[in-house]
């Protein structure tokens, strides 16, 4: 499903894949995700895109955010919203659909295949608009969860599904006890 000499681009939903990583019971390691990829084709970009909270004093995930920005990964970012919602509950809302669509349009022309580590359903027209300018799609999600963390219209649109269970071995580690889930923001409605 990969060939030595495609030009590659990674583009990761953080919050998207922290999630479905998770639900399986493991973190991801990047420095071996990115070296996996690497090793399946010419990696041209590495792109991680999660939304920050930028009163906090500290965030729990701008230790990855700054590991990520020198070792590699082309960071996207952008302040956070937050919210109580009905039940009283603080919440984090920052999707980021519309800024990683936008760069996966624009590296299209450059790259033979995209890798979209996502699940989310909005991404559908994203994956059949790249597919028409030449270039292969594929998602890396997980349907070992219940309920699976890939809209089904996403998977059929892609050229090929990758588990994400399936990479475990390859790119995972043990979760860490620290769960900084509170801190990753919902995207699951899309309207900001």
């Amino acid at each position: 499903m990969f060939y030595r000499d495609e030009r590659l681009a990674l583009f990761i939903d953080g919050a998207n894949l922290y999630a479905a990583a998770r639900a399986l019971g493991f973190d991801i390691d990047y420095k071996l995700l990115r070296t996996e990829f690497m090793r399946r084709g010419k990696l041209l970009r590495a792109f991680y895109y999660t939304a920050l909270l930028e009163n906090d004093e500290y965030s729990p995930i701008r230790p990855l955010v700054d590991w990520l920005h020198y070792n590699g990964f082309s960071m996207v970012t952008k302040p956070a919203k937050e919210f109580t919602d009905a039940t009283g509950r603080r919440k984090v809302k920052g999707n980021m659909d519309i800024e990683l669509t936008v760069d996966a349009m624009e590296i299209a022309p450059h790259v033979d295949h995209i890798v979209l580590f996502s699940g989310d359903g909005d991404f559908r027209p994203l994956a059949e608009s790249l597919q028409r300018q030449g270039v292969r799609v594929s998602v890396v999600s997980t349907i070992r969860t219940s309920p699976p963390m890939i809209a089904d219209e996403l998977r059929r649109q892609a050229d090929n599904f990758i588990e994400l269970d399936e990479l475990r071995d390859v790119i995972g580690r043990p979760p860490r006890n620290d769960d900084h889930s509170s801190r990753q923001n919902d995207d699951d409605d899309g309207d900001d």
